[in-house]
């Protein structure tokens, strides 16, 4: 704690010669080395406190003014050092500011009773009116906040979880609104019970009201011009800019908000981008990403995901051209005459819409496409194993990830091939299987439920389930004999089903076992369940590794896994990962065929996909 002393009373006279007045005098104290002479037109009431004022500061590039404060009503302050405050239209009224802050032509800032500063906010996410799922909070991550939505109808487990976090809360409350260090606030109208962290820039925003702004040296924030945001938190790295309207939202780290975007109890992690558009009770997860005027995202849960224009499904449709494709919707007419809808699984994330997916079963033909012409609805199972698109996608999500080292709160697991993915894969290879069987190889088509399979599409999408299986095991396997745990595993986790907690991927066990921890006390602290993620994360090399140990044995009919058996699971390997290669030049060239994509495009595409080989091992 700082000691702070009296003003002298040389010091008071200078700064009533320079126009300051103070309620009372002995109210206000100083900083040891305190000098009164940059301090103009200044009235002070109830407590102050002020540090030292001896350095310039930059207001914009090039161009530095004295520390000091001008023009400015205060009222239960406490300033740290070397601040610039000038130009407070009407005051600062309790508030905590830190050093080398830089405030200028603002109209409000103030702390009232009973603020939170948007934490231990309820919210309702996929379900705009019903009961709150979802409580904001200044550590929530896409783990828990996936966790709550997926589980909170389980009365006990809503209950405890919302005890932690409230006494997370209590705990890291501060007592009064407060500005960080090396913060600039300029030409902005109002900022009312609002926590803003350190680095932040806000520049010309309209309202900020209970909210709480969590920036840092490594990933600052920027709030920009025109932006109203009501009972919200904003995560490390974000912008949110011109216009943008938000309430009762969370914004993760490296999110971009901006031009005039509308959001109302939604959250947003991890490197997600929403643009004009709006959102209502939406989940948006990892890289979720909106664009278009027309795109509103409501009552749903995404993440890997770029919804365009109305009701256009198009991330997964991006090919070699950054705009290949990039605004085909559902109900426009390709060039063959049919409507296009493309439900697939993007990296290690579900993307799941309309009736098809909704379907139970057809949940387990993954990366299929589905085609209408008509009334008559058809699936391509698999197609989208060989695509260019999927390929692009495997490649530039790692490198898209602009988060901060200090600042990924979101776990994000870029396997595209995954216990949770393959695992689909291989029941929709036994429903293909099935389907062969029971209809023969002489028909041309297929029915299965309300859907028709033509004959080819079937055996394709067999080959391409097996190509992706066979991918997967001799990868995990590569990864198992060079990280030294190959043989059989000494753990059963891992085993049965896994599942995606946006973005971190899974046993079901391991999920059902917090659970259990939860609800039984076992666990004390929200920061102990952040930890269980943390935990079943640096763990995922082992499970997945049980879970594709006993699929090996399955897939290739062994009691257990030898040295013999492995020439051949590598060569199967490397056969399928040629043949993947193979089946996605042939779409790159179909598609430089249409004469959309240019020479140079094309052949740096091909470029790449020859050095594939150079993976194998």
């Amino acid at each position: 704690m700082r000691d702070y002393r009296q003003l002298t009373q040389e010091e008071i006279d200078v700064l009533e010669r320079n126009n300051c007045w103070a309620e009372n005098w002995e109210s206000v104290k100083v900083a040891d080395d305190f000098s009164p002479y940059g301090f103009h037109r200044v009235m002070f009431y109830g407590d102050i406190r002020l540090g030292v004022f001896d350095l310039q500061v930059e207001v914009t590039k090039g161009f530095t003014k004295h520390a000091g404060i001008n023009d400015a009503t205060l009222r239960n302050v406490t300033i740290g050092d070397n601040c610039l405050i000038e130009k407070i239209g009407n005051f600062i009224n309790n508030y905590t500011i830190g050093d080398n802050c830089y405030i200028s032509n603002v109209s409000t800032m103030e702390t009232t009773e009973g603020a939170t500063y948007g934490e231990d906010h309820m919210i309702s996410v996929l379900n705009e009116m019903g009961d709150g799922n979802l409580v904001l909070f200044h550590d929530l991550n896409s783990q828990l906040a996936a966790f709550m939505v997926k589980h909170f109808n389980d009365k006990v487990l809503k209950e405890k979880i919302t005890r932690l976090i409230r006494e997370e809360v209590r705990f890291s409350l501060p007592d009064r609104g407060t500005i960080g260090n090396n913060v600039k606030i300029i030409n902005t109208k109002e900022i009312t019970n609002t926590v803003v962290k350190d680095d932040c820039e806000i520049n010309g925003a309209s309202r900020l009201s209970d909210c709480t702004i969590l920036s840092s040296k490594d990933a600052s924030v920027y709030i920009g011009t025109g932006v109203i945001c009501e009972n919200s938190i904003i995560s490390n790295g974000c912008s949110i800019t011109n216009s943008v309207k938000m309430q009762d939202c969370f914004v993760g780290e490296a999110c971009q908000v901006a031009n005039g975007f509308t959001a109302q109890a939604s959250v947003f992690f991890a490197n997600s981008y929403m643009a004009n558009g709006e959102a209502c009770a939406a989940f948006c997860g990892p890289f979720s990403a909106s664009h278009h005027k027309s795109s509103l995202l409501i009552g749903g849960e995404f993440s890997f995901y770029n919804a365009g224009s109305n009701t256009n499904f198009s991330n997964h449709a991006y090919k070699m051209g950054p705009l290949h494709y990039g605004t085909l919707e559902r109900g426009t007419k390709t060039a063959s005459g049919a409507y296009v809808l493309m439900p697939a699984k993007i990296g290690a994330f579900s993307v799941c819409f309309g009736k098809l997916m909704n379907h139970p079963d057809m949940r387990c033909l993954p990366f299929a496409y589905l085609l209408a012409y008509g009334d008559t609805m058809y699936i391509v199972p698999g197609r989208n194993i060989t695509t260019v698109g999927l390929y692009r996608d495997i490649k530039k999500w790692p490198k898209r990830d602009k988060r901060a080292a200090s600042c990924r709160k979101s776990i994000i697991n870029f396997d595209w091939l995954s216990p949770f993915t393959v695992g689909e894969i291989v029941q929709g290879k036994k429903i293909l299987e099935a389907l062969r069987q029971a209809g023969g190889d002489n028909v041309s088509s297929y029915n299965y439920h309300e859907y028709i399979i033509n004959a080819t599409s079937l055996r394709k999408g067999i080959k391409y389930y097996d190509i992706a299986l066979r991918i997967y095991m001799g990868a995990v396997l590569k990864r198992a004999i060079k990280g030294g745990f190959l043989g059989k595993p000494t753990s059963d986790i891992g085993l049965g089903h896994w599942t995606d907690l946006s973005g971190l991927l899974l046993p079901i066990s391991e999920e059902e076992r917090l659970i259990d921890d939860i609800k039984n006390g076992n666990i004390e602290s929200i920061k102990e369940i952040l930890d269980r993620f943390i935990d079943i994360d640096n763990h995922y090399r082992q499970y997945q590794w049980t879970w594709t140990y006993r699929l090996i044995l399955d897939y290739y009919g062994l009691d257990e896994l030898s040295d013999s058996d492995l020439p051949r699971i590598r060569e199967d390997y490397i056969r399928a990962r040629r043949a993947w290669v193979a089946e996605i030049r042939k779409d790159a060239e179909k598609e430089f065929a249409m004469g959309d994509v240019e020479q140079s495009v094309f052949d740096d595409f091909i470029t790449k996909l020859d050095h594939e080989i150079d993976f194998e091992d």
